[in-house]
């Protein structure tokens, strides 16, 4: 191997947005593994390119005041909480940074106004859906030692960062809530006992392939187990372990994936036991969850971030929202008796089918949902169906709005806009075109993902005079 340069002395003074600290050395910016503002270290350079080098920590010289030991045994190996070695309240206060400095640096907008970040009130085993892997070839630590059993190197995880053929077996992970542990522990002991081979990620071959997890607030509990290519009897043994060790599952659920990836919007979901949803509640409403339905994985903080929004909103009850990028219209439904009507539209169908269930359970009569691509629904002819909305929200993917939805809003001309948003970036970059018809006048980060550098933020934009 090539020897790596180490650079010594480093002061760490940011963070960076994959969650590295951000130093420098000369004319270099340096991000830096496991570093974090107020660090001060020797850092061995394992990539370099014309403006910036990756480094990892060869010492820790000064530790940062904010630096925490973190509380999990797989901090650092796996690819998720990646800030558990900071204070929570320096997380908050960088994610906060990150937000405004986005809209500053890429929109160039004014952010003095911005309202204080909304910490997450559970730090831990805040998520109600996790998503595991069965692997044949599970990632081994310095810790395993010689591994002879083959038993052993199978694996009920997640992905290690980068490789995708590698998972690394969880004992215990602090996002989700009991039984989740319990569930995956047994699952994983039970297969391992009756000989239920593990998925090869390679060769696409084996039985058992992934573990779907989903909790809600209001106790109840879907499971997915998901098989490749199970063996005679393999999945009515598996489902019946599960079901009767279990008695509190509210829907036990499973596929036969055999596509190359692991993905199942395409796939037949069968019931094996319970009812084939389960339900979140928010201020009486109930939300109808089913296996491929979206929901915000955090339901304690998602009440927070969905009153943020209808405070922005500020409806009187005469006004006809769009509700864009709307998903099973949670937000729809949430706001509706505060509307005259809620047109929600969004590009998953089966979402949409989950939308107006959600609608009818809640007797809520002034809702309508479209299915389809934003850029091509928001037509002439659709407005004229529909009305011209005197309130726009919207909730778009990491990637943003398509630059058509971006200039079809221009030309709708709402009064106000609330912009919801889980990446301030490419927030920035559509506020950019925006802003030339729109006055930014709140702003509040929300922090749905504790000890990750992921932050949401919204916005209120009003029509200029």
């Amino acid at each position: 191997m090539r020897e790596q340069k180490i650079l010594t002395a480093l002061d760490v003074f940011d963070i960076a947005e994959e969650g590295k600290g951000v130093a420098r050395a000369d004319d270099l910016v340096i991000f830096i593994e496991k570093a974090i503002p107020g660090d001060v270290v020797d850092a061995a350079v394992y990539k370099k390119k014309k403006k910036f080098a990756e480094a990892r920590i060869e010492t820790l010289i000064t530790p940062s005041v904010d630096r925490v030991v973190p509380f999990c045994e797989h901090f650092g190996i796996c690819g998720g909480c990646k800030w558990q070695h900071m204070d929570y309240a320096a997380q908050l206060k960088y994610k906060n940074k990150s937000v405004l400095d986005a809209l500053q640096r890429l929109a160039g907008l004014e952010t003095s106004h911005a309202e204080p970040i909304l910490p997450s009130a559970q730090d831990k085993y805040y998520r109600n859906k996790l998503e595991y892997t069965f692997s044949n070839k599970r990632w081994l630590t310095d810790l395993d030692g010689e591994i002879t059993d083959e038993k052993e190197r199978l694996a009920l995880g997640f992905h290690v960062p980068l490789r995708f053929d590698k998972i690394l077996e969880i004992n215990h992970c602090y996002l989700q809530a009991d039984p989740s542990n319990d569930l995956r522990n047994s699952i994983s002991a039970f297969a391992k006992e009756n000989d239920i081979s593990f998925y090869d990620l390679r060769a696409h071959e084996g039985a058992l392939r992934n573990l779907v997890i989903r909790t809600s607030s209001t106790g109840e509990l879907m499971v997915i187990v998901i098989f490749a290519y199970p063996e005679e009897g393999q999945v009515a043994l598996m489902m019946e372990f599960v079901k009767a060790k279990f008695s509190q599952i509210t829907s036990l659920l499973y596929i036969i994936n055999q596509k190359k990836n692991d993905t199942f919007s395409d796939q037949e979901v069968l019931l094996y036991s319970g009812r084939e949803f389960i339900n979140e509640e928010m201020e009486g409403l109930k939300f109808r969850i089913g296996p491929k339905s979206f929901y915000q994985t955090n339901s304690l903080q998602a009440y927070e971030l969905y009153k943020i929004t209808r405070d922005f909103a500020d409806l009187k009850g005469d006004e006809l929202v769009y509700d864009l990028y709307t998903g099973t219209g949670t937000i729809a439904n949430f706001i509706a008796k505060k509307a005259k009507k809620v047109v929600g539209v969004e590009y998953v169908p089966d979402a949409i089918e989950d939308a107006k269930i959600n609608s009818k359970v809640n007797g809520i009569d002034n809702t309508v949902f479209y299915a389809g691509d934003m850029k091509d629904i928001l037509s002439n002819d659709f407005i004229n169906q529909n009305g011209k909305p005197n309130v726009v929200i919207t909730d778009p993917p990491r990637a943003g709005m398509h630059p058509d939805v971006v200039e079809r809003l221009m030309e709708l001309e709402a009064e106000k806009i609330v912009y919801v948003s889980c990446n301030a970036a490419t927030q920035a970059r559509d506020l950019i075109r925006l802003k030339e018809k729109y006055e930014l006048v709140r702003i509040k980060p929300v922090d749905m993902f504790p000890h990750t550098q992921h932050v949401e933020n919204v916005v209120l934009l009003k029509l200029k005079k």
